[in-house]
């Protein structure tokens, strides 16, 4: 057996009983695998990334609450570890997986392709590969999230807080929006409002041909961007309209340059 320095660091996270404990089943048939926590939600997931920081995340897609998706957002792009999917999406909506080259298990689980999706979580570890594959995930969040659009309405406007009331923001004049601790604010002119939401809520619900999330804590409207400034280390951020600079997460750049073309 692999000394316990060298195992891989696993979290499993089904919100089925008898999912989770299929999958330990088969996680305990591979020595090199040490499973040092099981989640039944959304939110659990992210706190034991961020309390144990897992190298690999068996991860269900539709958990109640705060789906698999909604948990990766919700870790900042250097929190998360290698994810191999586990759901029970058809054919067709796993093509989204397929041509991002991301893992995925199709429940009811096959202890064949649990290995071979295993196997490969390994080799991408073994090459330090696991940057590319955050950026290979943040693609395929993106792709899910237009296609949540392509069902859903568009918000016409953002209810924002004041003393005494709330006000409404229409959303073409939103330029960014921006996360600090629990607190998100507006960017529309003047000065910064709040909105009762969460980032990852505003961003399932805006139009995304008009806004991208461009960091874990900043969404922007892409007609107000002006520039993009990169800098000697890697690092890059955003000039607005307004002369606000926005920072750019390193695994987003891509995606970013992609949509200023």
């Amino acid at each position: 057996m692999p000394d316990d320095a060298a195992r891989i660091r696993t979290v499993i996270a089904d919100d089925e009983p008898v999912a989770r404990e299929l999958l330990r089943r088969l996680a305990e048939q591979d020595a090199e695998l040490e499973i040092i926590a099981e989640c039944e939600s959304g939110a659990q997931v992210v706190e034991a990334v961020r309390a144990m920081r897992p190298q690999l995340l068996i991860l269900d897609v539709q958990m109640p609450g705060m789906d698999g998706f909604e948990a990766l957002e919700a870790l900042g792009d250097e929190e998360q570890p290698i994810v191999i999917f586990a759901t029970a999406y058809d054919q067709h909506a796993l093509r989204a997986f397929e041509v991002h080259a991301i893992d995925y298990l199709l429940k009811p689980f096959d202890a064949r392709r649990f290995h071979l999706a295993v196997a490969r979580a390994k080799g991408r570890l073994r090459e330090e590969t696991a940057a590319s594959t955050r950026r290979a995930i943040t693609a395929l969040l993106d792709t899910v999230r237009m296609h949540k659009h392509a069902r859903g309405e568009r918000l016409q406007r953002l209810a924002v807080q004041r003393a005494g009331g709330t006000d409404y923001v229409q959303i073409d004049a939103v330029e960014w929006i921006e996360a600090k601790g629990a607190v998100v604010r507006v960017h529309a002119g003047g000065e910064p409002r709040v909105v009762r939401a969460s980032l990852g809520q505003l961003e399932r619900t805006l139009d995304p041909a008009r806004f991208l999330r461009v960091h874990r804590s900043a969404i922007v409207a892409l007609d107000r961007v002006r520039s993009l400034e990169t800098n000697v280390d890697g690092g890059a951020r955003i000039l607005l309209a307004s002369g606000e600079r926005v920072p750019v997460g390193r695994t987003r750049l891509s995606s970013l340059r992609d949509r200023l073309r």
